[in-house]
């Protein structure tokens, strides 16, 4: 397993805010669009299906699966360079939206298409955190 991953300060523009601020919370926020149903990501005030600006935000389950990964044996970047091998991957939530991530508290050899993940939150000790998944074993007993 990798060492663990660095924690860098992510870039808080107006409209994700309160994304960011729910991250210290434990919290995974998505937007809805309220006219066409479609829930949104990235972080922004507007749907990008309808360009409707009457959205709002909803707390996500957290749980999705694996949509496809690559496992990084090599990196340039500062902090990064010493947790290799890590797992940098997109993520099916369950309320439909891909987002990237990283695959963390796994093996990256154990890292499969398809397996069941759940958010955890990495405080950046910046008032928020990093939201990454990590393999859901109750996935089979809930879903």
């Amino acid at each position: 397993m990798s060492s663990t991953l660095p924690n860098p300060v992510p870039a808080v523009s107006p409209g994700s805010e309160e994304f960011w601020a729910a991250t210290a919370e434990g919290k995974l926020l998505l937007r809805h669009c309220d006219d066409c149903g479609t829930p949104i990501w990235y972080p922004r005030p507007f749907c990008p299906a309808c360009g409707s600006l009457n959205t709002s935000w909803f707390e996500a389950s957290g749980r999705g699966t694996v949509y496809t990964f690559t496992v990084v044996h090599r990196s340039g970047v500062p902090g990064y360079r010493d947790a290799l091998p890590y797992v940098v991957a997109y993520v099916e939530l369950a309320e439909g939206p891909r987002v990237m991530t990283n695959i963390v508290d796994c093996d990256p050899d154990q890292v499969t298409v398809g397996m069941p993940v759940r958010v955890v939150f990495h405080d950046t000790g910046q008032g928020n955190a990093l939201y990454r998944f990590q393999p859901d074993p109750s996935a089979g007993a809930d879903r």
